[in-house]
């Protein structure tokens, strides 16, 4: 087991035993719970853009998980939002955060070619939120709503795909293999967090347990710091000190 959480044989959850994913594997940094959802809200909602400092760096520690596993060279593609989508929130909080895990990512891992290309992947429709949707909707809702701009830049290269949440990972599955179509080489997901998922299989109640994905990752330090939610007030220094 290493500092992530993760053994080197990690257990499949139950969609991925059902339908492995396209891409290789995906990590991120903590659970999407506490102040880690509260931070996301904030960039996000909030249009806290100071926050996106702080989170970047969390970002970046998920990514160095992947050294010695990922290739050295990579295209860094931010999942994209909807032109409508893009012009109501005014930015994309995946292009900012990977923009923020990059400038870290110089630094720690200067060996590390990482390129971003924020506009190699397109969303092709307007598609409903994911929130509130169950996986099978999820999927549907994201079926066919990528497409790349340039097959030829993403022709034989490494992409790491980057976001701010991963739930049941339909958006990294659907991107991922639009990607793959353009002819990419393989890709890699990373995200700041990840949603708890519940293995619901169980025919005891009392014996569920939680499903750790092969793309879940989450450092013992990581764990939110405070003990209930965080209002977006006390968030605006988040930039300049952990959370």
């Amino acid at each position: 087991m290493d500092r992530f959480g993760l053994s080197a044989t990690p257990e499949l959850c139950r969609v991925c035993r059902l339908a492995p994913p396209p891409f290789v594997r995906a990590v991120a940094y903590g659970l999407y719970e506490d102040a880690m959802r509260e931070a996301i809200h904030a960039l996000k909602y909030g249009r806290l853009h100071t926050a996106a400092r702080g989170l970047g760096r969390r970002l970046a520690e998920a990514i160095a998980h992947l050294e010695g596993q990922a290739p050295a060279e990579m295209l860094v593609v931010p999942i994209p939002l909807h032109k409508s989508k893009h012009a109501q929130r005014g930015f994309n909080q995946a292009r900012i955060l990977a923009k923020e895990a990059l400038a870290c990512l110089r630094q720690s891992h200067p060996q590390w070619r990482l390129s971003l290309a924020a506009h190699t992947l397109m969303r092709l429709r307007a598609t409903e939120s994911q929130a509130g949707l169950t996986p099978r909707m999820r999927r549907l809702n994201v079926r066919g709503a990528f497409s790349v701009s340039e097959p030829a830049a993403v022709s034989s290269r490494h992409i790491l795909l980057i976001d701010d949440i991963l739930t049941t990972g339909a958006t990294a599955r659907a991107a991922a293999q639009a990607l793959l179509r353009a002819g990419a080489a393989s890709v890699w997901v990373a995200t700041l967090a990840r949603a708890r998922r519940i293995d619901s299989s169980a025919s005891d109640p009392s014996q569920s347990r939680e499903e750790i994905a092969p793309w879940s990752s989450r450092a013992p330090d990581a764990r939110p710091q405070t003990a209930g939610p965080m209002a977006v007030s006390t968030l605006e220094s988040i930039g300049s000190q952990d959370f």
